[in-house]
């Protein structure tokens, strides 16, 4: 219960350097009842970690300034309240899966991805007893 502070809805940040994905996601995952915080590149990410942790990240991998692989480094180097914030990357990288479990991300899309999946996956990472249960 180290989240009593977060008594309202879960946060989500997403990462994304594409304006029309960002935007579109965060409207998403709004209508679904998620706070969103937003950032283009993996130095915003960062910067968004602190004070207040979220719960999720969705992680795009490249992206200019700072790309998914330094900010995940970066953020594992962070106190552990930071650290074991779980990711999910985003990418239209084929091999989204393998760069996914290097950085240890909980789950991985590659772009375009489907709507339900991607609520599934946010569902399933920021409550993993529910979703075993319910599936």
């Amino acid at each position: 219960m180290h989240n009593a502070q977060h008594a309202g809805a879960p946060v989500v940040l997403v990462v994304d350097d594409d304006p029309d994905i960002l935007e579109a996601l965060s409207e998403i995952l709004e209508a679904e009842g998620f706070e969103i915080r937003r950032a283009r590149n993996g130095k915003e990410a960062l910067e968004r970690l602190e004070p207040e942790p979220p719960n999720l990240i969705l992680l795009d991998l490249m992206m200019p300034v700072m790309d998914g692989w330094e900010f995940a480094q970066r953020m594992r180097q962070k106190p552990p309240e930071v650290a074991r914030i779980p990711l999910i990357v985003l990418s239209a990288d084929r091999n989204v899966g393998s760069k996914a479990s290097d950085i240890g991300a909980v789950g991985h899309l590659a772009k375009p991805f489907e709507l339900n999946d991607l609520l599934d996956m946010v569902r399933r990472s920021l409550n993993p007893a529910a979703a075993s249960t319910s599936a």
